[in-house]
């Protein structure tokens, strides 16, 4: 009894009253009361128990970068953090693009990373890859823009264009002062596209002729180059345009109410007696194998903004289990939320691995299609798992976009369905496994 705080004693008598507490004290067994004073033993030490930082690299991939990778990699990553997250939730909640951010991002040199001259960085696929993650791991849209200007637009001039359209455009695009899309799904062919293109094009004698339509065009309400597929209703082929910004018969119209990658600027696209001059022509684009070129190489890329996404959904998602208490305790003590973790986690890490590997085979000139339509395959697949996964252990909180999971969540489904369907990249990984063609003409 010397040892009672007399004076803590009745502050609390303040709050609650000390005889009903005792009573209820007084009635439990040896057992109870020992699990009582561990409880508060528990609380008493709360905050001298070092908890390890969170982390998504859990095998310590970073350690294999070289210097300059890392630094890529810290630089970009310090950006987002800084500049995107901030924002992030109010420009996606109103499906609005952050229009500044572009020369913020200019100034990280990280277009087009890895081509060689044109002002390009001239890195490797390796680090392209880094990029792309670090970008998802604060927001797939801002990724996602990022992706189809420097992968799918600036990668369309730099794989099919004359040396005189690389030299237009590719140096400025590196340094964002130009921005580009990608035109190719369209309203009625998604997969079916190599075949089934319906966006058509007409020599003239003077010049071409474009007409048809094209659907989910991320950049093009606001680009400055549309890298543009068509079908030559000559030669059944199909052939690649950069359509300038105003160019007369274009015109780009705003899809709205997407309940993913809301603040990438997609556009429905129709083009009516477009004339383009053949000098906009890309001149190395012949036939769809041309287009397939560019694909494999920014599938490589989707992959990557993936494990980006499922590392930001991740890492939140422990980060939040390690503040939220109920019971007495973090939920991050409890097994099934531990359950949870590990399994995001193991799936992350896998991606993570095979991606890397992925890129060092871009970077060897080894990499072929179904190299890359397993990683998009699994990728995308297993972030599903992670983000849904992530707003579980949140509960309720989950929903709400201020708990920075919410937006994964919906954008996973976007990456699910973009750069080619699992079910039309499973055909691909099937076909080179088996030799049997399974696509249906």
């Amino acid at each position: 009894m010397k040892n009672i705080d007399l004076e803590k004693l009745a502050a609390l008598n303040a709050k609650v009253d000390l005889s009903k507490v005792m009573d209820s004290v007084g009635e439990l067994d040896d057992r109870q009361l020992a699990g009582l004073m561990k409880m508060l033993s528990a609380k008493k030490k709360k905050g001298q128990h070092k908890l390890p930082p969170i982390d998504g690299d859990f095998y310590n991939l970073s350690l294999e970068l070289t210097d300059k990778q890392r630094e890529v990699q810290m630089k970009v990553r310090n950006f987002m953090e800084d500049e995107v997250q901030p924002i992030a939730n109010d420009y996606w909640n109103r499906a609005a693009f952050p229009h500044d951010l572009i020369p913020k991002m200019a100034k990280l040199n990280i277009a087009g990373v890895a081509y060689q001259g044109y002002d390009c960085p001239g890195m490797d696929f390796v680090t392209e890859g880094i990029i792309a993650e670090e970008i998802a791991r604060v927001d797939v849209s801002i990724s996602t823009f990022f992706g189809v200007h420097s992968g799918l637009a600036m990668g369309s001039i730099y794989i099919c264009g004359s040396e005189e359209q690389k030299q237009e455009w590719l140096p400025q695009m590196a340094r964002l002062e130009k921005i580009g899309a990608f035109g190719l799904t369209e309203p009625e062919v998604g997969s079916g596209i190599a075949g089934g293109m319906e966006t058509s094009c007409k020599w003239d004698g003077e010049n071409w002729i474009l007409n048809g339509q094209k659907k989910w065009i991320g950049n093009a309400t606001f680009a400055d180059v549309i890298v543009l597929w068509a079908r030559d209703e000559d030669s059944n082929q199909v052939k690649g345009f950069l359509i300038r910004k105003g160019n007369p018969g274009y015109h780009a119209e705003k899809m709205e109410d997407k309940m993913a990658l809301r603040i990438v600027q997609n556009a429905s696209i129709t083009l009516t007696n477009c004339v383009i001059p053949e000098s906009d022509r890309l001149q190395k684009a012949e036939s769809f194998k041309d287009t397939a070129k560019v694909l494999r190489m920014t599938r490589a890329g989707v992959a990557w903004q993936a494990v980006g996404c499922a590392r930001g959904a991740y890492e939140n998602a422990l980060k939040y289990t390690k503040k939220r208490e109920q019971f007495g305790r973090p939920i991050a003590s409890f097994q099934l939320v531990q359950n949870h973790l590990v399994e995001m986690i193991s799936n992350l890490t896998t991606m993570q691995t095979l991606c890397s590997r992925l890129s060092i085979m871009q970077d060897q000139g080894i990499l072929k299609d179904e190299h890359a339509s397993l990683a998009k395959v699994i990728c995308s697949m297993r972030t599903r798992d992670i983000v849904s996964r992530a707003r579980e252990v949140m509960g309720g909180n989950g929903i709400l976009l201020e708990h920075n999971v919410a937006r994964f969540v919906a954008d996973a489904e976007a990456i699910y369905s973009y750069e080619g369907t699992k079910e039309i990249n499973s055909l691909i990984v099937g076909r080179a496994i088996t030799g049997y063609s399974a696509f249906v003409s």
